[in-house]
């Protein structure tokens, strides 16, 4: 799957350490997706990731544009 980060985003995967690999899994193959609560025009992929103990991946993006945006991406 195609996808930008935003700004916002970019900053926190950093800051998180999460892997553009594991994002790309979480929307090419996500365990759930979830609407989100606020905006109507996001939503949430979630993947769980092995190489993190199985943690929970969310990935919140806005699949309206081309490339998809991501808004931000985090550890539950």
């Amino acid at each position: 799957m195609e996808f930008k980060l935003s700004d916002h985003a970019e900053k926190r995967i950093r800051q998180r350490k999460i892997k553009l690999e594991w994002i790309a899994a979480a929307l090419d193959n996500p365990d759930n997706i979830e609407n989100d609560a606020d905006d109507p025009i996001l939503l949430h992929a979630l993947k769980l990731i092995p190489e993190k103990g199985f943690k929970r991946l969310r990935v919140v993006y806005n699949e309206t544009k081309h490339p998809w945006i991501i808004i931000t991406a985090y550890f539950e």
